[in-house]
């Protein structure tokens, strides 16, 4: 059965088409990876299904009495609620009838004999759907999803206003999940969640019933969980059947016939055009020529897609330092109590470490703390006088500026030529330069980011969650300039196929935690 079908849909911003006449089914069980390059209308898509942005033409049509769980990059959570009352949010409906029930049961004590009846029999219906619901174990089912994702660790009583925005997001993935809608759309869901918790997430939806569609870049996590493939590209939407990689082998396979199909043609229009030329001012030959001419009028010239503009990551070496970059003795972390016991640490220069543990032990604050941007709770922390830090920060606000404009406020003494090659050169488009930080994509945004620090002398890399939001060719490219760099790197990453071939230490932060895990 078809839940969703969508037929011929055209969408764009301004003079810029995103989709165009795109066709596409979802139908009940099947689990869908949407994929494509940053910037491509992947959320567009998904906004445009739910109802979130009409689209400039074509249909739109859901199954009856469909239900849908969207977890979009933007949801928001109302400051004042507790984890648990937001959890508890996934069953309104029942937690409404069981308001009805009770207003039955007063409603008894001073209704007529005639209607008791009809009362007790309504009683009797809401009773058995709430038991067959499982509305009774409730808080034992919220608990047992909630301690999957790792809310345990945080606390359900704590209130929402006081989450970071990795947490904030994990609240609303289990609100989602446990609401258990006909359809799951999930936009890049495992920006925020550390190893442990994606392995959940992955059986949770290995065991599925029902349909669900992602956007990730995470391409282990996708062959794990996907049985189709959609690929957004140049505004067109196309199906395949089968996990990444299965895409991957028929789009190369793809690509390279159109390509030798292209280059057929064209060989073939070299000489029809040669034969025209030659014979058409000749009597003998005139009519030949014009009957060549007719067939090359009526050739479906073959275009081959534009090349999307692909990153070229290389990242400028300060002065070398001495031998100990950061020095800790003693070092507690945490904001209103200790995240860590107190610790003894040396980064040494040359050193690349990847710092790994579950959620909510302190990573972002460890990197946070040595830097200088958190104070510590006790301890000392001593810098090379040399050290030439580049920090980039797991969560960025957008803002009106441009892109054009934060690089160029950032380094005043490039001019707009310099400005926008240096994007460029991040694989941004003219469009991308010249939008406002917050209209761009996740990855988008993360690219600009990632140019402030191309362009900067450092000697030290402080990376916190550099991959999120990030397609496959930016990661593989920066997967590839972190290699080459020659100084330091500190990397948070919940990805351990991104850095575990090339980092010298790792650090686990659950050997260190003062918290129970």
């Amino acid at each position: 059965m078809s839940i969703l079908t969508v037929e011929n849909v055209n969408h764009g911003f301004g003079a810029r088409k995103i989709l165009e006449n795109a066709t596409f089914k979802l139908l009940n069980g099947e689990h869908v990876g949407l994929v494509g390059a940053n910037g491509e209308g992947k959320s567009t898509f998904l906004n445009i299904i739910t109802g979130q942005l009409q689209p400039d033409e074509g249909k739109i049509e859901w199954c009856n009495r469909v239900t849908i769980g969207y977890l979009d990059q933007s949801s928001t959570l109302t400051p004042g609620k507790t984890i648990r009352e937001v959890l508890r949010e996934a069953f309104k409906a029942m937690f409404d009838l069981e308001q009805e029930m009770l207003e039955l049961y007063n409603a008894m004590t001073e209704c007529e004999p005639e209607k008791m009846d009809k009362m007790l029999e309504d009683v009797g219906d809401i009773s058995h759907i709430l038991e067959s619901s499982g509305f009774y174990t409730l808080d034992v089912k919220i608990e047992e999803v909630a301690n999957g994702l790792g809310l345990g660790e945080i606390g359900l009583d704590r209130d929402v206003r006081d989450l970071s925005g990795g947490q904030r997001a994990k609240v609303l993935l289990t609100k989602l999940l446990l609401q258990n809608p006909m359809i799951l759309i999930l936009d890049e869901p495992t920006n925020f969640l550390d190893e442990n918790h994606i392995t959940w997430l992955k059986i949770f939806l290995n065991r599925y019933e029902n349909a669900f569609i992602l956007v990730s870049h995470d391409i282990p996590f996708l062959n794990d969980v996907v049985n189709v493939i959609y690929h957004v590209e140049n505004a067109n939407l196309t199906r395949y059947t089968g996990d990444y990689d299965d895409f991957e082998a028929m789009y190369v396979l793809k690509k390279r016939q159109k390509e030798q199909a292209y280059e057929k043609q064209q060989k073939e229009i070299g000489h029809l055009e040669d034969f025209i030329a030659r014979n058409k001012a000749r009597v003998a030959t005139s009519n030949m020529a014009k009957s060549r001419q007719k067939k090359l009028d009526k050739m479906d010239i073959i275009q081959l897609d534009r090349e999307k503009p692909k990153p070229v990551f290389q990242f400028k070496e300060a002065r070398t330092p001495g031998r100990f970059l950061i020095e800790a003795r003693g070092l507690v972390i945490g904001y209103d109590e200790p995240l860590t016991r107190p610790l003894d640490l040396n980064m040494e220069r040359g050193q690349k470490i990847a710092i790994r543990g579950v959620n909510g032990l302190g990573k972002s604050t460890l990197l946070k703390t040595l830097l200088g941007l958190l104070p510590p709770l006790a301890g000392t922390i001593d810098l090379d006088p040399f050290l030439q830090p580049g920090y980039f920060e797991q969560e960025s606000q957008g803002g009106s500026q441009t892109a054009l404009d934060e690089i160029t406020n950032e380094f005043p003494s490039l001019n707009i030529a310099e400005a926008r090659a240096a994007l460029a050169k991040c694989g941004l488009t003219n469009e991308h330069i010249t939008s406002q930080i917050k209209v761009l994509s996740g990855g988008e945004a993360a690219k600009v980011r990632l140019c402030k620090l191309l362009n900067r002398e450092l000697n030290l890399l402080v990376l916190d969650e550099p991959t999120n939001h990030l397609d496959v060719a930016a990661k593989e490219e920066l997967k590839r300039a972190l290699m080459d760099f020659k100084g330091s790197i500190l990397l948070v990453s919940h990805e351990p196929e991104f850095y575990q071939d090339w980092v010298t230490h790792v650090w686990n932060v659950e050997d260190w935690t003062s918290k129970i895990i």
